[in-house]
Parts: structure tokens; C-alpha cells; sequence
């Protein structure tokens, strides 16, 4: 068995929360950590439509943050449930008990998107055994780097399916069985209660920030070697030195209309800046009250800070990389790829970016979704897909 052995399928709504966590960035390759979702419950994607060109526009955090909003969501209304961020799209299991009420959910994050982001949200609902019907499964495993900050892995087939049928690319009757209809829609706002983006933008302090989707068969070999040649340990984009909070946050407009619900965005936005300047006093200068504490905050945050994502065959990490070492890692990679052994996308920035979901600051029930700076996942995705195109 791998470092963390996982439990075995369990059929009701907890099996998520019952998985042993993984608990280090190697043990998200160990097939060990894996279970099978139960068959009854249900995958949700979404993804961005023209998600390439709002990242050239300039609108990436738009993006980013339109991407969060269905995580949100769907953990204030399901609670603990695995979860995946994309850059331009996300995934997630929720369980067949909440059903109903998850269309509407879905179908609210949809209108919020168009609404305050004049972004097209695709997202497709279905359940496991759908998936299992085509022959591909849902395996899952737990990333937990710090207590109270879980955040899935996949494996198995089912999400890259889903996925592209949503996009219209894979199986129709997939993706016609995922659709949610318009008329799901209640009407009323979508909570997303904790999503903020309140950080500056992490400068690379090695060198340079680089974001890198791959599809290959040896995720673990390839990453040990990348992180062998950047000359680390492990490939991280935070640390604690790089956090600095910022007032007024660029995302205070995006933040306000998270949370606006029906209340006028005008009125909500001041607010939002008043919140946002109390809880930016209190990181600045580690500021301690009741249950909060600054400093271990902080280092929550450095070790919450979700900076990969690997789903099926695909391994995507934002890396904080020394500047000498990122041409021989790219030519490790072209020689991979020369071989047929890999494809890849790799797009290289001065910094990186969070967006951020924080159930409580006290309890360490906080996470925080990395992406390369100007959409460094979409441009990596863009070039990998040109790649396997070629």
C-alpha cells in the first residue's frame, strides 16, 4: 500500500471525508490513494467557453474567479465534497441526496458568470454509473497538505468523458444527459460566501513562475525529474515570504459581486472594502484575536495553496523555477515529446496569481486556487492542444 492508504469504496454521502489524506505532493501518484466514487454519486464540471481569448483581453482573474464560483457554491451548499480547480473550469463530486438542489445551484453559478462577468459558463451534470455505463470510472483521492484544506485528485477516465462532452467534443448523448436547462434557474443568487481573491500577485522569488499542463502515462516519473532539474524539492509557487495582502484588493469588485446577492453592486462594494481593510490590517501587521492567528494563518495559506491539479492522463503545476533551469527543462520535455512519450504546454510569467475560498481563518478551512500570471493554465492548455493537434 502507498504512504496513505485509502479506504475502500464506501457507498454513502461521508466516503469522501472518510479517505485517509494525502499528505504530500508524491503521494498523489501512488494508485494506492485512490478509491472508486460510489456509482449514485454525481460529476460536476464546467469550463469556460472563450476562455483564451478573455485570458489574452487581459480578464484571466475574471476567469479564474468565474471558475471558483461553481467550488463555492457547491461546498456551501454540500458541504465536504472533492473538489478540483482548472484555471477556466472546475470539477466536483456531490452527493445523489442533494441533487435537485445542485441543478439549481449550477444553473444560478451559470447566470451569475454571464451576469457580473459576461462570461459563457458550460456545466454538465452526471452520475458516476453513467460514466461506468462507457467503461470509464471516477477514482478519487485526497490532498490534504494541512488540516482543513482538502482538495481532490482524479484518476480513471470518467472526468476527461465528461469533459468533453460537455464541450461538445466527446459523446453527444453524454453530454445531452449532462445539460442543464436554463429554466432551472430560480432566479435567485448563488452563494459564495468565501470566495475572494485579496492577495497580491506572488512574484517568483527563484526566478520565474511557470505553468505547465502535461498528458502523459508517468506523471510521477516526469514531475521527479523536472523538480530534479529546477534543482528542488518539490515544486511549489508559495511560500510564506512571497505573501503580501493588499488593500484595496485588485479583486474587490469581484469579491463585491460575489456577494452582493440582490443588493445593488454600488451599495455592496464599500462594504466589501470595509471588510476588506479590517481583515487586511490583521495579516499586515499579525494581529492576533480570539481564535485567529495571524502568523499561523499565514502558513496556512503557503501550505493550502493548491498550485496543481491532476485529473486522467493530465498533470497540471505552477512552479516558482530558478531562470537558468527553464530552458533544460524544456528541452527534456521536447525530447519527450519527440519521443511520443508526452505533449505538453508550459507558458512563463513573473508571478502567479490566488483565487481563494476560505470556509473559516480560524480552523485552517481554507483553500487557495494557484494559477500561472496572465492565465498561465489556459496559455499552457493552448499550446498543449495545439501540440496534440500537430
Amino acid at each position: 500500500m502507498g504512504e496513505n492508504a485509502a479506504l475502500t469504496t464506501d457507498p454513502d454521502t461521508s466516503f469522501y471525508g472518510r479517505l485517509a489524506p494525502i499528505r504530500t505532493a508524491p503521494g498523489i501518484f501512488d494508485d494506492a490513494n485512490y478509491v472508486e466514487a460510489p456509482a449514485d454519486w454525481l460529476l460536476a464540471v464546467s469550463d469556460i467557453r472563450g476562455s483564451t481569448a478573455a485570458v489574452a483581453a487581459g480578464r484571466h482573474s475574471d476567469v479564474n474567479f468565474a471558475a471558483a464560483a461553481m467550488i463555492a457554491a457547491l461546498t456551501n451548499l454540500c458541504g465536504q465534497i472533492p473538489y478540483q480547480f482548472g484555471g477556466d473550469g472546475a470539477t466536483a463530486l456531490v452527493p445523489p441526496s442533494d441533487e435537485n438542489e445542485v441543478r439549481r445551484v449550477l444553473a444560478r453559478v451559470r447566470t451569475f458568470a454571464a451576469r457580473d462577468f459576461n462570461l459563457e459558463l458550460r456545466i454538465g451534470l452526471v452520475s458516476v454509473k453513467a460514466l461506468r455505463d462507457r467503461n470509464k470510472v471516477v477514482l478519487v483521492g485526497r490532498y490534504e497538505a494541512s488540516p482543513g484544506s482538502a482538495y481532490a485528485v482524479f484518476r480513471g477516465g470518467g472526468i476527461e468523458l465528461m469533459e468533453s462532452s460537455v464541450k461538445g467534443r466527446g459523446d453527444d448523448t453524454l453530454g445531452h444527459e449532462a445539460m442543464i436547462g436554463d429554466n432551472e434557474d430560480d432566479g435567485d443568487p448563488p452563494d459564495l460566501t468565501g470566495l475572494s481573491c485579496r492577495w497580491t500577485p506572488i512574484k517568483a522569488t527563484r526566478g520565474r513562475m511557470v505553468s505547465l499542463v502535461l498528458r502523459c502515462a508517468d506523471h510521477h516519473a516526469v514531475h521527479m525529474e523536472i523538480a530534479r532539474i529546477a534543482g528542488l524539492e518539490t515544486l511549489n509557487a508559495v511560500t510564506q515570504a512571497a505573501l503580501e495582502p493588499r488593500w484595496p484588493p485588485k479583486g474587490l469588485v469581484r469579491e463585491a459581486k460575489a456577494r452582493r446577492g440582490r443588493v445593488p453592486l454600488m451599495l455592496m462594494i464599500p462594504v466589501v472594502a470595509v471588510i476588506t481593510f479590517v481583515a487586511y490590517l490583521f495579516v499586515r501587521n499579525r494581529w492576533n484575536t480570539g481564535s485567529f492567528n495571524a502568523n499561523r494563518y499565514v502558513k496556512e495559506v503557503a501550505e493550502g495553496a493548491v498550485d496543481f491539479a491532476r485529473t486522467d492522463e493530465s498533470l497540471c503545476v505552477v512552479f516558482d523555477c530558478p531562470g537558468d533551469k527553464i530552458e533544460p527543462i524544456r528541452t527534456y520535455l521536447d525530447d519527450r515529446a519527440a519521443r511520443g512519450d508526452l505533449k505538453y504546454g508550459m507558458h512563463i510569467s513573473d508571478h502567479a496569481v490566488m483565487t481563494c475560498l476560505v470556509v473559516s481563518p480560524t480552523y485552517g478551512q481554507h483553500v487557495h486556487f494557484v494559477d500561472g500570471g496572465d492565465g498561465g493554465y489556459t496559455r499552457a492548455a493552448t499550446q498543449l492542444k495545439a501540440q496534440v493537434a500537430g
